[in-house]
């Protein structure tokens, strides 16, 4: 090779070795312990490999990774003096609480569809409790499932059921600024309430702002499809949303769901709510919790 030629290539050679890598300037990024554009909430047992079993440490763990809310599920059954812990750190670390299950027997269970007086009186002892939880937690959020069908009676009259029962737990929720959050489930068919637009009309006939629908994006996806279509037809009267990739459960990158672009269609519809990570994850161990975070961070880069 000439002299000239070579000293031509190692010039090029040089510039694109001193070029930098925008790629890698993306990705170092999106690793970042920066607070993320929505607010997703971790749930207990989501980092107990990295952080250990304490909740109050695993909350640590996820404020220090970018994460600004929790959700808990049982927080109900935990005593009085834990849930002050809980949200004496929320307060401390300015993160959030999303939504906890409000008791009535389990999902199916004391079914408002019904329309006993013993069932509705189980829901409103329910709704006094989760009042008193939140006043501790700092949560304002409680999730409601009215329970399974009631198959000896029409479809029309478990409704209305449904919708006098709410209607009585909103009396008590909204005077405390409280918001109970009707889930459509696809677990069994035996429950009632399965789809959007069907805690949509619920919703719409309560009247209340104390009652709104949890719209879990995995369920829906699995009950209805359409997701981004379903989002804007429902959402005046959403509340809160729950992730979860199809199939598995898991979290985004690992199923059929594109949560980057769900997730920029939230955003710039104006959402700024707490998004629940009611999912598994794809791997297990510290790797699986890695793992993650890192598919939140490519999922969150939508702006």
């Amino acid at each position: 090779m000439e002299r000239k030629e070579f000293l031509r290539n190692s010039i090029i050679g040089g510039a694109s070795f001193m070029v930098p890598d925008l790629t890698k300037m993306r990705r170092s990024y999106s690793n970042s312990d920066q607070p993320f554009h929505l607010n997703y909430a971790i749930h207990d047992g989501m980092f107990k490999n990295s952080a250990g079993d304490d909740l109050l440490d695993q909350i640590r763990f996820a404020y220090e990774h970018g994460f600004r809310a929790i959700e808990d599920n049982g927080l109900m059954g935990r005593s009085p003096e834990r849930q002050q812990q809980i949200g004496d750190l929320l307060g401390k670390l300015g993160m959030q609480m999303g939504v906890f299950v409000l008791e009535k027997g389990g999902n199916g269970a004391n079914t408002l569809a019904a329309g006993k007086q013993e069932y509705l009186e189980i829901f409103l002892k329910g709704c006094r409790d989760a009042v008193e939880v939140s006043k501790r937690c700092g949560g304002k959020l409680t999730t409601v499932v009215p329970g399974d069908f009631e198959r000896n009676l029409p479809e029309g009259i478990q409704t209305a059921h449904i919708i006098e029962a709410l209607r009585k737990g909103a009396e008590i929720l909204e005077p405390q600024g409280n918001v109970m959050v009707l889930e459509p489930l696809s677990d069994t068919p035996d429950l009632f309430l399965r789809t959007a637009d069907q805690a949509f009309a619920i919703c719409m006939a309560v009247d209340s702002p104390s009652c709104k629908i949890l719209f879990d994006m995995y369920h829906i996806q699995r009950n209805c499809g359409d997701l981004i279509h379903n989002i804007d037809l429902n959402f005046s009267q959403i509340g809160y949303f729950q992730i979860g990739n199809n199939p598995g459960r898991n979290e985004p990158g690992t199923g059929e769901m594109d949560y980057r672009n769900i997730f920029k269609h939230i955003y710039t519809s104006g959402f700024r709510g707490v998004l629940g990570m009611e999912h598994g994850k794809s791997k297990p161990g510290k790797e699986g919790e890695q793992t993650l975070i890192q598919a939140y961070r490519e999922a969150d880069n939508f702006l």
